[in-house]
């Protein structure tokens, strides 16, 4: 942490990237960072590039810059573990890259790497560097709703593993920041008629198979049917966690170009799997891909092959 603040302090330009689709945790690390530097650096040029996201974009908004702006600048990279999954790949034209991530490590990219997995979330860890750092850094009551998003997003509202004692420390100390607990919860709370239509889809069309995965496929045709945007078909993953039987659960969603698996777990480990599909992620909730629909019958042969391992130890 302490090399990460010398970074800070040295550049006079600093370009904030997150991950590709950015969920709430990316968001909030982005945003979070930018404001605790600019509000303890007044003089530096901060900017959170990549790509928007419309479920927290009341965090913050992107900014837009040419690449000149890269010259001399320092990149710091938030949330992410896959190199290939940064949005914006212009942060290698930084002079220096600094990693910070929660994530089991897949590429170790960056010139500085701050890599916690015991963190539930990027933006506890943004937070907790603000606390180490509190007679140097500031934050604003705007920083701490950014941050405050992350936690509460990555960690399923303080519901997921990993949740610990310093995650309710951290949450306290940005509430004591002004951040409204009943206001983000109404925010990230919102549905639209068209999401509560696709949850019923989702309801109506998983599929189980005998080893105890259950999924559901998403295909485009199904996103554009029910009218919402890839963000908002992703979000709905976690319907099928919970399930008596089950303890592997899987949406299967078809980006353009590319099909990417939302991968989750209550049991077996399956970040490994994961691994093994051009993913990776955290031990009980990881993304992977398949090249085409054709590999999904071997993706659920080896899911399968998890949960009996799983089972039998």
């Amino acid at each position: 942490m302490q090399d990460i603040l010398d970074k800070i302090k040295t550049y006079e330009t600093i370009i904030i990237h997150g991950h590709q689709r950015p969920d709430g945790d990316c968001y909030g690390s982005q945003f979070g960072l930018k404001d605790l530097i600019t509000t303890s650096f007044p003089e530096k040029k901060v900017f959170v590039v990549g790509e928007k996201s419309n479920f927290v974009d009341f965090i913050g908004q992107l900014d837009t810059i040419e690449d000149h702006v890269y010259e001399n600048a320092l990149s710091i990279v938030v949330d992410t573990a896959v190199e290939n999954r940064i949005s914006d790949q212009r942060y290698k034209l930084g002079k220096e890259i600094i990693k910070i991530d929660h994530h089991i490590p897949v590429n170790d990219f960056g010139d500085i790497r701050w890599v916690d997995t015991t963190f539930p979330s990027c933006a506890q860890m943004i937070t907790y560097f603000y606390q180490q750092n509190d007679k140097t850094l500031k934050l604003t009551r705007q920083g701490a709703i950014a941050l405050y998003t992350g936690i509460v997003t990555d960690t399923g509202r303080f519901r997921y593993r990993g949740v610990s004692k310093l995650t309710h420390e951290m949450a306290g100390l940005l509430i004591g920041k002004g951040v409204d607990v009943e206001e983000i919860d109404a925010l990230l709370s919102q549905d639209t008629l068209d999401t509560i239509a696709l949850k019923g889809f989702v309801y109506s069309n998983f599929v189980t198979t005998p080893g105890g995965f259950i999924y559901v496929k998403m295909t485009r045709e199904t996103i554009n049917k029910y009218n919402v945007n890839d963000e908002e078909a992703a979000a709905v993953v976690n319907l099928l966690g919970g399930i008596d039987g089950f303890p592997v659960w899987a949406l299967i969603i078809e980006y353009p170009g590319e099909i990417r698996i939302r991968l989750r777990s209550s049991g077996p480990n399956i970040d490994q799997l994961a691994n093994r599909y051009g993913g990776g992620g955290h031990a009980k909730a990881s993304g992977a891909k398949l090249e085409t629909w054709d590999q999904l019958h071997a993706f659920v042969k080896d899911t399968e092959a998890v949960i009996r391992e799983y089972r039998e130890t």
